[in-house]
């Protein structure tokens, strides 16, 4: 058997140096394997390596092949379970990718956790041409606007002509239908040009339900031992996992080495189930890491039962990534601002109290009962830095379960929503944007997905009988009524209208002056490795945080100093004494305002004074405003006689 070139990845198919492409399969369950070219290649048969592995080398094949396995001779073709590129559809032939890409990027070192703001982007509908070269054109936008860090929607290959991604069936090729791989490179490069990092969603707890053809080359894949909501689960600690486990472990190191991402957000991890000594988890992340040096990156966990063990190191028996998405912080915030508060929403009041502790401890649930599920949920998580937890007041889930898929802006009120926006932009947590919501875009967020007749069908069944755990969608007139997810008018729909950044101008002003005062101010960097902050409530729907300046030297900045945000989500508050020791100002100084929602260039109605001179407190209502001290005249009297 000849020597195996040295690839870059463990299977699929390789550009070897000196000309012709190595394949290489994992096909345990096969007697042979052949691979399919179009012409000139023609057909080559695949040698057994031992331990259900196939390879060849082909000195005709080269970059551009279009190619399929034949397995056992069975007349069906298949394509490359590990395919870079499926020009035609997960349904047609692979096609030979060579990496190289001359990248411009050897400048960027990576992201930390502390000091993102994530924006949340589906390419598809974040432009009207919905490509990766026509959202490389707004990228220069999205700098300006304050954002550090974007996390893209799942970009794998699936069926149809449009969907959210997270029925991806081949997980190393870019979707053909937002561009082709390089299309991809160059985004990443440029973002890294402009000074934005760029983390995948990635989704290794399922495939979809339309062209996975991984289980005709290995059962084993799957497994039925363990449950899982969208499909069959993934076998990482079976028999025959350890090729399963490798497989979606370099999938991790892949998009990091070949497109330069800056990191991976990873998809509802409670599905992955593992019950191996080391965790896929861990495994990933360290793959990841190690495929990024010296670069940085960043690795966040969706974890609906919110096991905060996912952000310790290994050492301390954790996975070792870097952030959890904080449903509570959203699922509160919601409440506050809709007073609606149904399913999943029905254990959040959001409350003063709520918001407050969001801000300070991250979750609220950290294994505590859980009304909802009927049992507990959670983990203690009060050791984590506030950057650990990302926070979102919109996001494509919580949008899209509604019935109408409306953006919060549209939901609640123009000042409780300026006000959340402020709480969420200036709380310590790593704060993610939705596609859209800087500008309180008019466009819905719908669930869309282009699949054949029959499997739509049972999709529109399967998502009316999601929402219908919401008792006002649970309502027949209402079911009527709910977009169709294959129709191409639900996907256009969805399709961000930018030029609403100028129309809805003040909307995306107040986006833009508060990341600029959470990158500028020295109170709020403050919080970025520690909690240097407290809150307490100040009434029915008002609270007040209090950010301790740790950062600035007496006397060297005369904007130093602390801050307080004061929000009140309820109607104005005028109490004549308010004990509460966060608001007493330092000593010779008075709290002024800083900042305000309430702003008329952010569309608001005006800011009156705070405090009067005789100290008693004006509340106004759906608004925030952030205080700054300043010095006053020294009035009091010498007790000296």
């Amino acid at each position: 058997m000849q020597s195996s070139p040295a690839r870059r990845m463990t299977i699929g198919a390789d550009v070897v140096a000196g000309g012709g492409v190595h394949f290489r399969v994992w096909a345990p369950r096969c007697r042979s394997v052949a691979v399919e070219m179009r012409d000139p290649a023609g057909i080559a048969r695949l040698e057994p390596e031992g331990g259900g592995c196939f390879s060849t080398t082909v000195r005709a094949a080269g970059t551009g092949t279009l190619y399929q396995f034949r397995l056992d001779e069975e007349p069906r073709l298949y394509p490359d379970p590990a395919s870079r590129f499926q020009p035609d559809g997960p349904h047609g032939p692979s096609e030979v990718i060579d990496p190289a890409f001359p990248w411009s990027d050897a400048g960027w070192h990576g992201l930390t956790r502390e000091g993102q703001v994530l924006y949340e982007m589906h390419i598809g509908t974040f432009t009207a041409e919905g490509t990766y070269a026509g959202a490389a054109r707004e990228l220069e936008a999205l700098r300006d606007l304050g954002v550090t860090c974007l996390e893209l929607m799942p970009v794998a290959e699936f069926a149809g002509r449009f969907g959210w991604g997270y029925d991806g069936v081949d997980l190393f090729a870019p979707a053909h239908v937002y561009g082709r791989p390089d299309d991809l490179r160059r985004f990443v490069d440029r973002a890294h040009a402009v000074g934005l990092g760029v983390i995948l969603d990635v989704v290794y707890n399922h495939l979809g339900p339309d062209g996975n053809y991984l289980e005709a080359f290995a059962p084993a894949y799957f497994t039925d031992r363990h449950e899982n909501e969208w499909g069959k689960a993934i076998n990482f600690d079976g028999d025959d996992a350890a090729p399963v486990r490798e497989f979606f472990v370099s999938n991790a190191a892949y998009w990091i080495r070949e497109y330069h991402v800056d990191g991976l957000r990873l998809d509802a991890t409670q599905s992955m189930i593992d019950r191996s000594p080391r965790h896929v988890l861990t495994a990933i992340a360290a793959a990841a890491r190690s495929a990024a040096r010296p670069r940085r990156i960043l690795l966040v966990a969706e974890n609906e039962p919110q096991q905060a063990s996912l952000v310790r190191p290994e050492a301390e028996g954790g996975c070792g990534l870097d952030a959890l998405w904080n449903d509570d912080f959203h699922h509160s915030a919601v409440v506050a601002a809709t007073g609606r508060a149904e399913a999943y929403y029905s254990d959040h009041r959001g409350s003063p109290q709520e918001l407050v502790s969001a801000i300070k401890w991250g979750y609220l649930f950290q294994g505590q009962r859980y009304e909802w599920q009927q049992r507990r949920r959670g983990t203690p998580a009060l050791d984590l830095p506030p950057a650990a937890f990302v926070c979102f007041i919109e996001n494509h889930d919580q949008v899209a379960n509604s019935a109408h898929g409306w953006r919060l802006s549209r939901l609640t009120s123009p000042g409780r929503f300026r006000a959340l926006s402020a709480l969420l932009l200036l709380s310590p947590a790593t704060p993610m944007l939705f596609q859209g919501q800087e500008f309180g875009s008019s466009r819905p967020f719908l669930y869309f997905a282009d699949h054949e007749p029959d499997l739509a069908r049972l999709v529109r069944r399967g998502r009316i009988d999601f929402l219908r755990q919401l008792p006002s969608v649970d309502d027949a007139r209402m079911r009527e009524r709910l977009a169709d997810p294959a129709d191409p008018a639900t996907f256009e729909a969805c399709k961000l209208d930018l030029r609403e950044r100028e129309s809805h101008g003040g909307t995306y002003a107040l986006h833009r002056d508060l990341l600029e005062l959470r990158r500028t101010d020295a109170a709020f960097l403050a919080q970025r490795e520690a909690r240097h902050l407290d809150g307490a409530v100040l009434g029915a729907e008002a609270f007040v945080l209090r950010f301790f300046d740790t950062l600035s030297t007496e006397g060297a900045d005369p904007d130093g100093g602390d801050r307080l945000l004061i929000v009140n989500l309820g109607r104005d508050e005028l109490p004549r004494v308010v004990p509460e020791p966060l608001l007493a100002p330092p000593v010779g100084a008075r709290w002024r305002i800083r900042w305000s929602s309430e702003d008329p260039a952010y569309g608001g109605g005006g800011t009156p004074p705070i405090e009067d001179d005789d100290g008693r407190w004006r509340l106004s209502g759906h608004a925030a405003v952030v205080l700054a001290a300043r010095a006053v005249p020294d009035t009091s009297r010498s007790l000296e006689r």
